[in-house]
């Protein structure tokens, strides 16, 4: 396995190579937070000459009893990332490039077995597939208050995200399943080219953001590539969101743009003692219009909005210990999904042994209510249906050091797919976290 990984790592990171040149700026801690390290103190050096260049490995195994079938998978998702400071590299001011690619492996728990309408794990796709996922450019003005994003922007990124519910591994507590089982948003693996406007307040406590993409990403006839296409039944996809971040006051050291790499010292030290706090109302819409549930004479446009709200209420007496709840509440129209309503509620609890300052308890619970129209096609279709499918996830992340951690997990679904007759399922697993 490492000389695999060593070997992916080496050759999709050598395409970056530049002549590097030294600066003042304190780079991450490769040597302590990664696998492969500081590769001899290079990576610092492309650090400062403004390219970070890092990775990650997920393993999940999974067993599932109850809901369609009793059986086992494991899936895989390898993660391979360059960010660069445009003006670093190239003169470029206030600009940055992303590029972000996934390679996924594995048969899907939920597929096979659970057959959730909300899924099982957050790294199971249809298809096994090595895929761009983010290929962007950005650029910065007044400040870094105001940004423009054009590329293969997945909106998972920065939409509708709580990262209190990010450890999470079920999937409706990312992206909300009603959204996700519309006609092809961008997100996890499978995103479309795009514009993302954001703006933010001087003092970083507020933001507005929208974003218009391809109603339908890659291609899927040929689901297993990378491809920019703009057929005319597409449409757009557009999204917007606005929130308000009170703990953030002050924090415009923090990243603009939706790169996920390993952070600075300076937001290693704001993520790890400052506490969560984000309110944010969203909205979506489809151009494209679908077939109705009830009648494919009748065409029906996709639309929907959410809301949501997470908060560090209290530390647990020591520095980086804390307690965070989040909620919420996403609505849909129903018309052409099998899902309409979605509830996510839970607790993350940082820090919940003394003697285990770095490992994280969470616990979500997520309620989709099946749409009426669904439910009568259904019941057309000689299918009896609930009218909720309801999940529940306790999952514990070990961080046995800095780089390498193990998250066991055990989820619970009752009426899992919907049908009223289908008995109820438990899931146990194991996720292997590298950072590389």
């Amino acid at each position: 396995m490492s000389k695999t990984i060593s070997a992916s790592v080496a050759l999709f990171f050598g395409a970056f190579a530049l002549p590097l040149a030294a600066q003042t700026e304190e780079p991450p801690d490769y040597a302590g937070a990664t696998l492969s390290g500081d590769w001899g103190g290079n990576r610092s050096a492309a650090w400062r000459a403004g390219w970070s260049l890092d990775g990650a490995l997920k393993i999940d195994s999974m067993q599932n009893r109850g809901g369609g079938s009793r059986g086992s998978r494991s899936m895989s998702n390898l993660e391979l990332r360059a960010k660069a400071d445009l003006g670093k590299v190239v003169g470029w001011e206030d600009a940055t490039a992303y590029l972000h690619v996934l390679d996924n492996r594995g048969t899907g728990i939920n597929a096979q077995h659970t057959g959730s309408l909300m899924g099982v794990s957050n790294i199971e796709v249809p298809v096994p597939t090595t895929r761009i996922f983010h290929a962007w450019l950005q650029q910065n003005f007044f400040d870094d208050q105001f940004s423009l994003l054009a590329g293969l922007y997945p909106i998972d990124s920065e939409f509708f995200t709580m990262d209190s519910a990010s450890l999470l591994i079920q999937p409706p507590f990312g992206t909300p399943a009603d959204l996700a089982l519309t006609r092809g948003p961008s997100i996890f693996n499978n995103a479309s080219f795009g514009l993302r406007a954001k703006w933010q307040w001087a003092d970083r406590t507020r933001y507005l953001m929208a974003a218009v993409l391809d109603g339908m990403p890659n291609d899927p006839d040929k689901p297993k590539r990378t491809a920019i296409r703009f057929d005319q039944g597409d449409g757009i996809f557009s999204i917007a969101e606005f929130g308000w971040m009170p703990l953030e006051y002050g924090h415009a050291f923090e990243p603009t743009d939706p790169a996920r790499t390993l952070p600075s010292p300076e937001v290693v030290a704001h993520e790890k003692y400052g506490g969560l706090s984000k309110y944010a109302i969203g909205f979506w819409r489809y151009s494209t219009h679908m077939p109705d549930l009830l009648d494919d004479n009748t065409k029906r446009r996709s639309q929907g909005a959410y809301a949501l709200a997470e908060r560090t209420l209290f530390s647990l007496g020591e520095t980086g210990r804390d307690f965070t709840v989040f909620a919420r509440y996403s609505r849909s129209d129903g018309d052409s999904t099998a899902l309409d309503r979605i509830s996510n509620l839970g607790v993350r609890l940082r820090g919940p042994l003394a003697s285990r300052p770095n490992d994280v308890l969470m616990i979500g619970w997520a309620q989709s209510r099946l749409s009426p129209k669904y439910r009568t096609a259904q019941s057309a279709a000689g299918t009896d249906t609930a009218n909720r499918e309801e999940s529940l996830e306790v999952t514990w992340r070990a961080a046995l050091t800095p780089y390498f951690a193990l998250q066991p997990v055990a989820q619970s679904i009752r009426n899992p797919g919907g049908a009223s007759s289908a008995p109820r399922a438990n899931i146990l697993g194991l996720r292997v976290e590298i950072a590389l």
